[in-house]
């Protein structure tokens, strides 16, 4: 008898292999209906008719996925031994840039813990397969830099102060109340909502003005093992923005009705995302004391020309408008950073970082990236405060600020074309008012005032004894874990002067 000889089995293309070990492994539920395994994707108003439409833009198995980022942590470990081992710290430009990486330790890594565990429940409770598959490989991304952040910067904890609590004071301390609310909303909203909220806001806004221009500010202040790491993340960042452009477009291309929704998010998370990032402008133009450029260049770089005329180009197809107060972000580009500088400047006895006026070099530089803003803070806030100084004292604000219910950020912003007088707004709800520091966020306390009048502000829970109770600045100093030499300002402090031990200097010298 002879056997007829087999076919040789088929050889499946890239994207069919792709779909048989992830898509594939889905199933249809027979006793259980589908509303109580996904029960989350309804509440928020979203329709959605077909999600086999989902196009996966990350399109890596877990085993390519795995192979992938092990090669890439080799790499960033093998930087951190030798950066470790040769002293890499006495090679940075000056101590006073790890007040810039203090914030970011501070600020950063555990909110990225907190994305992926919101990442792994949309795993759990997207409907369908892609986009679970999709937000698995993101949420093993978000934990994998939570870990390599606070690794890479561990080194510096040995030699510098203010890295030692940072995950409590993540928790306590009155600046990092703004990244912390930021992502506690996105975490309280629902699961489309989370998609826009990091996926756009945080991806598209924050990741390529921090990991792009701030991480090569890194390199050019002699942090390698910063730099490694802000590169080696970005190639994840770059799969996290196709994802959160992926989403959009999906509840878009679904059903009509969707468009106020998704353009209501939108507006919404782009104003919660730029405010956040105001920190990042007064640690790029401030912090570093060798800039690659300025906050105003890479808000126009990363923001205008890449997101303006490249992102919402492509979602006006759609009917998607530019967020709802782009052109404020736009007006204060000249300005943001001054005044969050000026913020952190007169409140750094209260926090676990230093801080210190411009000196020469630095106000030389201001003036070339700011000739027409510069001039008028130094005279207005800078000049006062050197006066100070000169008279052997050092300004710090005694007092406790008033803070925007949205944002959480202290009212030191100004009203559009007039740097100098405060914007404030109010909003009163049952009875109670409300404060604000801008319209985008008063706009976005009136849509949702159930949600946002529940606001844990430091301030208002300072003034109510909640933390650490009545003694004033130093019991509450005491209930955030701050030690001597944590905060305050640089010169003379203990950062500074191992500085100057370390090259054999002395603070007449330099």
């Amino acid at each position: 008898m002879t056997v007829p000889a087999q076919k040789p089995a088929r050889k499946l293309s890239m994207k069919q292999r792709y779909t048989a070990l992830t898509h594939d492994l889905d199933w249809t539920p027979t006793y259980v209906k589908e509303e109580e395994i996904f029960p989350y994707t309804a509440f928020e108003g979203i329709k959605v008719h077909d999600w086999s439409k989902w196009e996966d833009p990350f399109r890596l198995t877990v085993e390519a996925y795995n192979k992938y980022q092990a090669e890439k942590d080799r790499r960033l470990y093998a930087v951190l031994d030798g950066f470790a081992q040769s002293q890499g710290q006495l090679g940075l430009t000056e101590a006073r840039y790890m007040n810039a990486m203090k914030i970011f330790l501070q600020g950063i890594p555990i909110h990225e813990y907190d994305a992926h565990r919101m990442f792994s429940n949309c795993a759990r409770y997207l409907n369908g397969p892609g986009a679970r598959f999709a937000a698995l490989c993101q949420s093993m991304d978000e934990l994998r830099h939570a870990q390599t952040e606070i690794h890479t910067l561990s080194h510096y904890n040995k030699y510098f102060d203010g890295m030692h609590d940072w995950h409590k004071w993540s928790d306590r301390v009155w600046y990092l109340s703004v990244p912390k609310s930021f992502f506690e909303d996105a975490m309280s909203a629902g699961p489309f909502e989370w998609l826009i909220a990091i996926g756009f806001s945080f991806e598209y806004l924050l990741t390529n003005l921090l990991f792009v221009p701030f991480m090569s500010g890194a390199a050019f202040n002699g942090d390698l093992p910063t730099m490694t790491f802000g590169f080696s993340a970005q190639s994840d960042e770059s799969r996290h923005m196709t994802l959160g452009l992926e989403a959009i477009k999906f509840m878009l291309e679904q059903d009509e009705d969707n468009l106020p929704i998704v353009q209501n998010w939108l507006d919404k998370w782009f104003w919660r995302g730029y405010r956040l990032i105001s920190l990042v402008a007064g640690m790029m133009d401030y912090m570093l004391p060798r800039r690659v450029m300025s906050w105003k260049e890479a808000f126009e770089l990363y923001f205008e020309e890449q997101m303006l005329n490249g992102l919402f180009k492509d979602l006006e197809y759609y009917g998607i408008k530019p967020p709802r107060d782009v052109q404020w972000a736009i007006d204060e580009k000249e300005i943001l950073s001054h005044q969050v500088y000026w913020i952190l400047y007169q409140f750094s006895h209260a926090a676990a970082f230093t801080t210190t006026i411009p000196d020469e070099a630095d106000q030389a530089w201001l003036m070339e990236a700011y000739p027409e803003t510069w001039p008028v803070f130094k005279a207005a806030v800078w000049d006062k405060a050197q006066r100070v100084v000169d008279s052997g004292g050092r300004y710090f604000n005694p007092g406790l600020p008033q803070l925007c219910t949205t944002c959480q950020i202290p009212m030191g912003f100004t009203e559009p074309g007039n740097p100098l007088v405060q914007c404030q707004r109010q909003s009163v709800y049952e009875g109670e008012r409300y404060d604000f520091c801008s319209d985008g966020c008063k706009t976005i306390f009136d849509n949702e005032p159930v949600k946002y009048r529940q606001s844990w502000l430091p301030v208002h829970q300072i003034f109510q004894g909640n933390c650490g109770g009545p003694g004033g600045l130093p019991a509450v100093a005491a209930w955030y874990g701050l030690q001597p030499g944590d905060g305050g300002e640089y010169l003379g402090s203990p950062d500074n002067q191992a500085w100057l031990a370390w090259h054999g200097q002395t603070a007449k010298e330099a």
